[in-house]
């Protein structure tokens, strides 16, 4: 179960480490400053911090990462509201004359 707070993880850092999922968060951090060689190499997903791969690896990870899930629909939605909005204010700015003539 990926809720069981009790489940083991791998350390992305250093691969014999196995922490327990509510440990994870805490273990990162400790782990990322015990190894800041290991960490340099290493890109945190934007959408789930514990997510620690690869930079060469990072924009594959966004594409395939569970969480982008989560994440994509708020912002679709908040963007849609914003722009909804927007057209409910009537917003009357236009912008201003050029001085420039591209024709000439």
């Amino acid at each position: 179960d990926m809720l069981d707070p009790e489940r083991l993880i791998q350390c992305p850092l250093v691969k014999h480490h196995w922490i327990r999922a509510r440990r994870f968060p805490y273990h990162l951090v400790k782990c990322k400053e015990s190894n800041p060689e290991i960490a340099k190499k290493l890109a945190t997903c934007p959408f789930n911090a514990r997510h620690l791969v690869p930079r060469a690896d990072l924009s594959d990870h966004i594409m395939k990462c569970n969480d982008k899930a989560f994440v994509e629909p708020d912002v679709v939605r908040q963007s849609s509201e914003s722009s909804q909005e927007q057209l409910n204010n009537g917003s009357t700015w236009q912008a201003p004359p050029s001085a420039e003539d591209w024709e000439t």
